[in-house]
Parts: structure tokens; C-alpha cells; sequence
């Protein structure tokens, strides 16, 4: 789960409802099992039991996918 927090930059109560941290009533904590099976049959489709990609991949810290990468930054070209 701290790897899960970390690629996502949230506190465990963004998925998980206190005192019941077992209870499945947040929807949030149903997109998470979603996209945590998502992560695994890709991971799956490569056939070599390496991880290629995890939370991290999509989400670079933020609790909503980057989409885009950032802007670059002013006289940062080649």
C-alpha cells in the first residue's frame, strides 16, 4: 500500500474509510482494485513475471492520470 500512496501522492484515508479501513463503501478504493488488476494483466501480457509498469507509470505522483507530460520549461531545448 505505501507504494500505492507514493505513485499516487495521497494519505490511505483517500481510498480507505476510517475506523473500517476494510470497508468498501469509498468508490475510490473500488477504482483502485480496478486499475490494480488492470496493472496486473498488463504486466501479465509480457509474459516474463518482470514488472513493466505500476501506478507510478501513469500517475508520477498525482491521484488523477498525467495525460500529458508538463510543460517544458522557458530556453529548456536542445
Amino acid at each position: 500500500m505505501g507504494a500505492m500512496r507514493a505513485s499516487l501522492g495521497v494519505q490511505c484515508t483517500f481510498c480507505h474509510m476510517p475506523p473500517d479501513f476494510a470497508s468498501d463503501d469509498n468508490p475510490k478504493k473500488l477504482v483502485a482494485r480496478h486499475m490494480m488488476e488492470m496493472v496486473n494483466h498488463i504486466n501479465e501480457q509480457f509474459g516474463d513475471g518482470k514488472v513493466h509498469v505500476s501506478c507510478y507509470t501513469c500517475h508520477r505522483g498525482a491521484n488523477m492520470p498525467l495525460l500529458a507530460p508538463p510543460p517544458a520549461a522557458p530556453g529548456g531545448g536542445l
